[in-house]
């Protein structure tokens, strides 16, 4: 019999919480097969079968699991299942393939009656959406007809309700509560605003999107223009790209920039490392990786470790300004926003743009108003001369030697 217990996962972390099982107790499994996963304050991780054998699980879900604990057992002198049941060999759909229902159909996980089935598609609704009163929750005629009897209310809710859900908070979600109550309690934070048109990026991507996605494969994205335009206004204004270490200034010659990311557990907040010294396709590249192990709760502790200054995009959600949050202990957080097209005065004259605003919360005990906006007003320049992200000067005064 081999122990499975809950490895070490990073400095200063103690407990995990077990999610979920992959595998069902008294299964047949596999050497290095996924058993469980694992969620720390930081991350999400996996346990694998050391060696094949049948799974004797110990630690149940939902159980708060210290270093060293035993999470399962193998019983690897057990012999090999001649067959083994369908269930066993069964794969595990990809984490990209999403079973979303789509509207108008009924999947094969929603059963309805005839009559229910052509009144759904004769109406459009969303079949998933309806409870099904029938024997094994089959959809009959009449829940789909109580379902239009209330619009603008959600099919198959039940009207009036006063179901409450209770449900434990995760290690991630606890973690960032506590960090964003820190960094409220912690920090002199102050936010200023700007807007920058949008109409160069958008009119740069249109022409050479194409190109760049055959030449790199990967897609050409405002966040390597808006990662770029930082790094060169973080190495202009020092302190932007510095923290507070006690009585201490540290000031970092290099950007590692944390790009946060929402999670299906939750926020999290992978980094870029040294992305002044990168290229576009290097950092969109960087971002398509980072996003996608967020995704997949695959980030690591080391991935989601230090960052000398953040980007987030609550456009991506349709905010059109907000206050973002310091993540601490860096000193500062740039926030994009939706892209919005309004009348803006140029050279006398009304013209509609494709304006985005921009926040920047930053510690006050650190940043002055002048760095704050100095900033600020910088990668507003780069981003509407994206020329500039080239050589960070313009070219005419490089010519010139201005």
């Amino acid at each position: 019999m081999i122990d499975i217990k809950v490895p070490p996962v990073g400095e200063s972390i103690s407990e995990v919480t077990l999610i979920k099982w992959t595998k069902p107790d008294g299964q047949w499994v596999e050497r290095d097969e996924i058993l469980c996963e694992l969620e720390s304050e930081k991350a999400t991780f996996e346990l694998n079968a050391e060696q094949a054998g049948i799974l004797k699980q110990v630690a149940k879900e939902g159980d708060t699991l210290h270093i060293g604990d035993l999470a399962c057992s193998i019983d690897d002198k057990a012999e090999r299942p001649a067959e083994l049941p369908q269930q066993a060999i069964k794969e595990t759909p990809s984490p990209e393939v999403t079973n979303q229902p789509q509207p108008n159909t009924l999947t094969s996980a929603v059963k309805a009656t005839p009559v229910a089935s052509n009144i759904i598609a004769d109406k459009k609704i969303d079949a998933s959406q309806i409870h099904g009163s029938g024997s094994l929750g089959k959809i009959t005629k009449n829940d789909v007809l109580a379902s239009l009897e209330k619009p603008g209310t959600l099919p198959g809710k039940t009207l009036f309700s006063r179901e409450e859900k209770r449900e434990k908070m995760s290690n991630l979600r606890k973690t960032v509560s506590r960090r964003l109550v820190e960094a409220k309690n912690t920090t002199a934070m102050l936010t200023t605003f700007n807007e920058v048109d949008m109409g160069p990026i958008m009119d740069l991507r249109s022409k050479y999107k194409d190109a760049f996605k055959e030449k790199h494969a990967v897609g050409l994205g405002f966040m390597s223009f808006f990662t770029k335009a930082v790094c060169i206004a973080l190495q202009e204004w020092k302190s932007v790209n510095a923290y507070i270490d006690n009585d201490e200034i540290i000031y970092h010659d290099y950007c590692d920039i944390s790009i946060a990311v929402s999670a299906p557990k939750g926020l999290v907040v992978p980094v870029i490392r040294n992305a002044e010294s990168l290229s576009m396709a290097e950092i969109e590249k960087a971002v398509a990786n980072l996003a996608g192990k967020a995704r997949d709760n695959k980030l690591t502790i080391e991935e989601m470790t230090g960052g000398t200054f953040t980007i987030t995009n609550g456009g991506v959600f349709g905010s059109l300004m907000s206050t973002p949050i310091i993540n601490i202990p860096q000193s500062a957080i740039l926030g994009m926003h939706k892209i919005q097209d309004r009348p803006m005065a140029i050279n006398g004259q009304v013209v509609i743009r494709p304006m985005m605003y921009l926040a920047l919360s930053y510690d006050h005990r650190i940043i002055d108003g002048r760095e704050s906006v100095g900033f600020l007003v910088r990668v507003k320049e780069l981003l509407e001369n994206p020329i500039l992200l080239l050589a960070a000067q313009d070219p005419a005064k490089m010519l010139l030697e201005l």
